[in-house]
């Protein structure tokens, strides 16, 4: 059976975008399933599994980022990394 890869499109609600803390929840929250994900901006997918990779993203306030998981628990990986996104990592929201 073929694994099917879950992506979810997520914009980064927080005034802050993407720093070490928001990094730091996405991380955390990736290692906890065992599938494969990666966060993907204008077509540079990085390493959700990594620190160094998810701060290289860049992404200030109104990005869209895509989380794009593979493997097993997929679908829970990307629901629990789009939910950080949408609750604007407990920032303040612009």
């Amino acid at each position: 059976m073929a694994e099917e890869t879950i992506e979810k499109n997520c914009t980064v609600r927080n005034k802050m975008g993407v720093h070490a803390r928001p990094a730091a929840l996405i991380v955390q929250t990736a290692n906890r399933f065992p599938c494969d994900v990666s966060l993907v901006k204008d077509g540079q997918p990085v390493n959700a599994k990594s620190i160094m990779g998810v701060l290289m993203l860049a992404a200030p306030m109104g990005t869209t980022v895509t989380v794009r998981a593979e493997g097993e628990q997929a679908q829970e990986c990307a629901d629990a990394i789009a939910e950080l996104f949408e609750k604007g990592f407990n920032e303040a929201i612009g």
